[in-house]
């Protein structure tokens, strides 16, 4: 902990034109170090996942700055801006977003195509991902044949392939039973304790428990 990785200032944004314009983010200002593990918690409609997509450089303000890992984000074009989320982080998602055709190992190797790593070496650290939360049995499965939980964990392995420095966490154990859900939590923990810095939605208590801070977002608006 210490160092500055994110940096967003003034962040405005805006959906629509004109007189049907929603305003979704207002000002908002947010400053994480680097190993941190923070939980970002609102209501349905808070924008939230709005907030996040911009930590996640998918959507860009109207107005405002955002510094990541020192490079100022909204300077970059799309080319510089894939480029520097795909290096720098890792995405887990409510609904896992795997791809049913691919097989689990081939699933978590994907990020590392893009990267354009030899194919050895992309199933090789998929393999070591993956038996790192606990699924190395079940590399040859298709996602149709895992468990909520299982699914959450190759959605986990895919997101840290690359070795991302930030792991961000949209609502992560919403789909899940509190079982599956309690792995998957433990499983952020040991990645926060090896210096992963990790950004989690969450509309539930328990869960932003287990962070380290924890923001709150109401219509727009961040509060500590």
């Amino acid at each position: 902990m210490g160092q500055e990785l994110i940096k967003l200032s003034h962040i405005n944004k805006s959906y629509g034109d004109g007189k049907f314009s929603v305003p979704v983010l207002h000002d908002v200002s947010l400053s994480i170090e680097e190993g941190e593990y923070l939980a970002i918690m609102g209501p349905s409609g808070s924008g939230k996942s709005t907030l996040m997509n911009m930590i996640g450089c998918l959507d860009r303000p109207d107005s405002g700055e955002y510094t990541l890992a020192g490079e100022n984000v909204f300077s970059l074009d799309d080319n510089g801006l894939s480029r520097l989320r795909n290096r720098t982080i890792g995405f887990v998602f409510q609904n896992f977003n795997l791809l049913p055709r691919e097989t689990v190992l081939e699933n978590v190797a994907l990020p590392l195509l893009y990267a354009g790593v030899a194919r050895a070496e992309r199933l090789e650290r998929a393999r070591e991902v993956l038996e790192g939360v606990g699924l190395s049995d079940r590399v040859e499965f298709y996602p149709t044949q895992l468990s909520g939980g299982q699914k959450q964990r190759v959605a986990i392995a895919r997101a840290m392939v690359n070795r991302p420095r930030v792991l961000l966490a949209d609502e992560p154990t919403g789909a899940l039973d509190s079982a599956s859900g309690r792995q998957v939590m433990e499983i952020f923990q040991r990645l926060n304790d090896v210096g992963v810095t990790i950004v989690m939605i969450t509309h539930a208590q328990e869960i932003a428990d287990r962070a380290r801070r924890t923001i709150h977002i109401f219509d727009g608006e961040v509060r500590e």
